[in-house]
């Protein structure tokens, strides 16, 4: 069985990469076959020009296929330039960094150690994931220190961190490069200061070794009469004949707390969702204590990186964020090392800890979590200590905390800075959204009695096809047929229903339908439309400043719109004055307009449009407003969320014109007869046709639009 060994160092410039480099081809020179790894994401492209190779595939491709595949051939990502030496990089350019996924080291290089002699991994000098996740699968460890004050301090702060992740000091090794340096602490000093062996001392020759970097070939083989190849080869020797170096995966574990009894722990902190817990945590004290803990480095690194003294608009520049993050790391990796808490007994633990604080310090706090979950589609924070989640149609209570409403509310601020929209006690409540285009709604006290409240309404990053509806059952192929040919023959629809019913789902998959030829504009409060077509102008209203001016809502859009020439207009949700514009548009030559509004059903959506029209301020008989609904709309299509929490197009109707005086005629087209419930609480029932063939069918079909007057019949019954 061969054997996985990762040299890593505290900082850069210690002589790491040469040393892994040339270890490998000294165990080669003694007839053992060695894979090394560049697993250094920090440094990209030291160790392939090192040694005069350029690798065209890394392991983060590596991981790519096996994501894709479940299966892994990594000798086709292996470069084999030597006989005995192999080599793959972690990744081949900056760029694939997020590619890297830490989590899948085990199973890409499972099987190498049936392959290799030995694996020789250069594992960089940051603690981060991915280096752990080395650790995880070696057998040893080898730490590259130089003699100097900073590299004893800092190697210090290593083992002690090795420690509390649980690695056992016993597979921890000590190098020690540049060791008769002038000016040096002597290695017998280094010997006492430190718990673990220095296994080889590597002499200072720097001519040596800068001719091999710069001729681009190992010391090993280009002066393997120089002091630094016999240290080498002495070190390879050792490393094949001494089993008590290493420790084997199984022992490894043993030195590890059990996972599962950990997880249970940190569910009882309440610092993750518990998804099987319906009830509130009852063992406060454990709680309590990580909740200090995270209080305590919180404040720690608020007062380090000087937080409170950084404007938002820092929180509004990706590159800024980013450059905080990786400054953030490093010091909550510090501070936790400082803590010597009973409670950060595994890496599991302290892992989730440091994310946590580093989410709650620049980003979103317990929220992040949340909004990566892509079956969550609804995020409720009524305050604090209350975090409530709709999975799948269903409202449930997660374990999630913010520290305080303090840092709720610097969620909120976090969250409207990039758009530059403010809530204060002139103006409490505000609406927003998110780089992913999710929709936030938050209001703060005086108005919120229990504190600054959040309301996240997620939307997929990809949109719904109306394919993916009618197999979700949200409407049947005959409805997504007809909804088609209405667009395409430029039908204006209102797309109606209560809240959190489907209605921007709906209109997505409507304004898809629209032929890319099309000049398209869109209007909205908070933009949460997703069109594909190339010729789209998205426009969005903004609230007025700090003084109350520069308000610019959508019927100034509206008006505006009108001047620019739309071939379709897309109103977000109708709900104030725009109401009347949007009428007139579609009145006046604007046809194939598409807008949404609030309403329990298709007769109220005629009943909120009297009563917005009226609002508008324009005073107008009821029979007038009637004729000019009646005439600029021509379908209602009605969304519901039912009582198992389903989304569907429950009614299509159409708007048949006036009857009588005042009355505006409805032609239902399609609905959905629920006809129960079943045992698992689903809703049972069928999208039937009604029987109706719509006014506008020979349009359709003078149009040149396919479709059939059958799919308006009903199905003789089975």
């Amino acid at each position: 069985m061969g054997k996985i060994v990762v040299l890593f160092s505290t900082k850069g410039g210690v002589g790491k990469t040469l040393i892994s480099a040339n270890l490998c081809f000294s165990l080669a020179k003694q007839g053992k076959k060695t894979l090394l790894v560049d697993g250094d994401l920090g440094v990209v492209g030291n160790m392939g020009w090192m040694l005069n190779m350029t690798p065209t595939k890394s392991i983060a491709d590596a991981m790519y296929v096996l994501k894709k595949s479940k299966s892994l051939n990594l000798d086709d990502f292996i470069i084999k330039k030597f006989e005995n030496v192999h080599f793959i990089p972690a990744i081949l350019r900056p760029q694939q960094s997020p590619h890297f996924d830490p989590m899948l080291v085990k199973d890409v290089f499972s099987g190498m150690q049936d392959k290799y002699d030995f694996v020789v991994i250069d594992g960089g000098k940051a603690f981060s994931e991915s280096l752990i996740r080395f650790f995880d699968i070696a057998n040893l460890l080898l730490l590259i220190i130089t003699p100097d004050i900073l590299t004893v301090y800092q190697t210090k702060w290593a083992l002690d961190t090795l420690q509390s992740l649980h690695f056992p000091l016993k597979m921890v090794k000590l190098i020690l490069n540049r060791s008769a340096s002038l000016a040096s602490i002597s290695w017998q000093e280094i010997r006492l200061v430190f718990p673990s062996d220095v296994v080889a001392r590597i002499p200072s020759e720097g001519k040596v070794a800068m001719y091999a970097v710069n001729k681009r070939t190992s010391i090993i083989d280009e002066f393997p009469s120089s002091k630094i190849a016999g240290t080498l080869d002495k070190l390879a020797e050792d490393l094949i004949n001494k089993e008590d170096l290493y420790i084997e995966h199984a022992d490894l574990e043993n030195f590890k707390m059990d996972i599962k009894a950990k997880d249970k722990l940190w569910e009882k902190m309440g610092l993750v969702e518990m998804l099987e817990t319906k009830g509130l945590v009852t063992e406060e004290e454990d709680r309590d204590e990580m909740i200090i803990l995270k209080q305590r480095v919180h404040q720690k690194l608020i007062e380090s990186l000087n937080l409170k003294r950084l404007g938002l608009e820092t929180f509004s520049k990706a590159d800024k964020i980013q450059e905080l993050r990786n400054r953030a790391e490093k010091l909550i990796a510090d501070f936790l090392s400082e803590e010597a808490h009973s409670l950060l007994g595994s890496i599991e633990i302290r892992e989730k800890l440091s994310k946590e604080i580093l989410d709650e310090a620049l980003g979103l706090g317990p929220l992040e979590d949340l909004i990566r979950d892509p079956d969550i589609t609804d995020i409720m924070v009524n305050n604090k200590n209350e975090i409530y989640v709709e999975k799948k149609g269903k409202l449930s209570l997660t374990s999630k905390r913010f520290i305080s409403n303090d840092q709720v509310k610097t969620v909120i601020d976090r969250i409207i800075a990039p758009i530059g929209r403010r809530i204060d006690e002139s103006s409490p409540y505000v609406d927003a959204r998110l780089p992913d285009g999710s929709r936030v709604n938050a209001i703060i006290p005086p108005l919120s009695l229990t504190g600054p409240t959040i309301t996240i309404r997620k939307f997929r990053k990809e949109r719904f096809t109306v394919e993916e509806l009618i197999q979700y059952s949200s409407l049947s192929k005959e409805m997504g047929d007809f909804l088609k040919a209405a667009v395409l023959s430029r039908k204006n629809m209102i797309v109606s229903g209560g809240t959190g019913s489907g209605k921007t789902t709906v209109l997505n998959v409507l304004s898809s339908f629209i032929p890319d030829n099309e000049r398209i504009i869109t209007l909205e409060d908070a933009a949460e439309l997703k069109l594909s077509q190339n010729h789209w102008v998205r426009l969005e209203s903004r609230p007025p400043n700090i003084e109350g001016k520069g308000a610019i809502t959508i019927r100034d859009l509206f008006r505006n719109t009108l001047r620019m020439r739309p071939d379709r207009i897309i109103v977000g949700e109708c709900r104030g004055m725009e109401s009347l514009d949007m009428l007139q548009a579609m009145n006046t030559g604007h046809d194939g307009s598409l807008t949404t509004i609030h309403a329990n059903s298709t007769h109220d959506v005629l009943v909120r449009l009297d009563s917005l029209i009226l609002m508008s301020g324009v005073e107008l008989p009821l029979r007038s407003i009637r004729e000019m609904v009646a005439s600029a709309i021509d379908l209602i299509v009605h969304t519901a969320r039912l009582s198992d929490g389903s989304r569907k197009v429950v009614q299509i109707t159409e708007v048949a014109g006036l009857k009588g005086e005042s009355q505006i005629e409805l032609k239902d087209i399609f609905s959905f007869k629920q006809e129960g419930i079943d045992e698992d609480g689903n809703v049972l029932g069928k999208y039937t046709p009604a029987g109706y063939i719509p006014s506008f069918f020979e349009d359709m079909k003078i149009r040149g639009i396919p479709l059939t007057e059958d799919i308006f019949k009903p199905k003789p019954s089975k």
